[in-house]
Order: C-alpha cells, then sequence, then structure tokens
C-alpha cells in the first residue's frame, strides 16, 4: 500500500521544482498546463480556440512509500489539499476497503472503470467529519493524452453525492451537520450516516 496525497497548486513549475528538491527525486509524470484566466475560459467555450490545460505532476516515491499528485487550480478560497488516498495493488483490493469501512458504518461513493488524473482507475470514496476526501484506489492503465483523461478535479466527490441524496430524500432526512459520508451502491437504505 502506498499513501497518496494530492495537492491543488497555483504553479506547476515552481511546485514541481521545490517537490523535486524535497522528495529528492524528479516527478513521473509532468504535464505542462497552458494557464488561463476564468474570463478566457469562458470564452473558449463558445469559441473553437483550444481548451485550457492544466498542469500536472506526478511523483511516485518508493521510500517512503509515497504517490504525490500536483494539480494546478485557479484558487483564492479554501486550502490547497484536494484530497488524500490509499494505492492499493487491485480492483480486488479496493473492494476489500470498500467492504471493511462499510462494515464499520461508513459508507462510500465508488466510481469504477474512471479516466481520472492521466489513469484508467477503479477507486472508492469516504469523507472524513470535517470534510477531508480519502479514496482507495488502482491505477489499471496508464493514460499519456490528456485527451484520453477527464480532468483531475477530485475534490468533492462525497460531498456532492451527500447534496443530491438531501435534495432527494428532502431536508428532514438528517441535519447536513451530521452528514459524514454518502453511498452510491444499489439497495442501500440510509440516506446518512451520524456518529
Amino acid at each position: 500500500m502506498k499513501v497518496h496525497i494530492s495537492l491543488n497548486v497555483k504553479d506547476i513549475d515552481r511546485s514541481v521544482g521545490f517537490y523535486g528538491k524535497m522528495l529528492g527525486s524528479d516527478p513521473v509524470k509532468f504535464i505542462k498546463g497552458n494557464k488561463r484566466s476564468q474570463s478566457d475560459r469562458e470564452e473558449d467555450s463558445n469559441s473553437q480556440r483550444e481548451l485550457a490545460k492544466t498542469g500536472y505532476a506526478k511523483f511516485d516515491i518508493s521510500n517512503p512509500p509515497l504517490n504525490l499528485v500536483l494539480n494546478e487550480v485557479d484558487f483564492s478560497t479554501g486550502g490547497s489539499l484536494s484530497h488524500l488516498g490509499l494505492q492499493v495493488e487491485s480492483t480486488k483490493d479496493v473492494l476489500k476497503f470498500k467492504q471493511q469501512w462499510e462494515e464499520k458504518g461508513l459508507i462510500t461513493v465508488d466510481e469504477m472503470d474512471v479516466n481520472c488524473c492521466y489513469a484508467k482507475q477503479d477507486k472508492t470514496w469516504v469523507r472524513d467529519p470535517d470534510g477531508n476526501e480519502w479514496e482507495a484506489f488502482v491505477v489499471l492503465q496508464d493514460l499519456e493524452s490528456a485527451d484520453e483523461t477527464n480532468s483531475c478535479d477530485c475534490s468533492d466527490k462525497v460531498s456532492e453525492y451527500v447534496g443530491a441524496v438531501k435534495e432527494e430524500v428532502g431536508a428532514s432526512c438528517c441535519d447536513s451537520s451530521e452528514v459524514q459520508i454518502a453511498k452510491t451502491s444499489p439497495g442501500h437504505e440510509t440516506c446518512c450516516q451520524s456518529n
């Protein structure tokens, strides 16, 4: 097992320089972005111009076992933490985490065979009481082209699902301060989990 940390960074080149020095290693994958302002991105959606591509870097360190991802993101509020994870060897291991988490009362959000962060992955998500999201995931296939993959915005997977569940079942289901984790698996009857 390997710990995974995904950080939002404002300048991919600067951050790659820092983490390269800190970890004593070059990234195993480094995609330079073509930064554009929000108004340029909105204009892009109405034209045929090339879409904005965000910068991305992945450090894969063996000792200590660490998968550190840097996503170049325009952000002015919130912190730089995107999400945390546990990288495992197989889909079977992902499903073991899912089962263990559910047996302990945690509810999961699943993404199987998804293209994310320049890789095809199977993953399951949980959220801690402070809103930090964790994924257990396996990389099934490395994808080199940005055309093959979706955005690397992996934040708020559980939060988005909690919001959808609350809208569907109504606010009387549970107080949002008590909602910790939600699940997409069919047949699950609980709309929210509290301490």
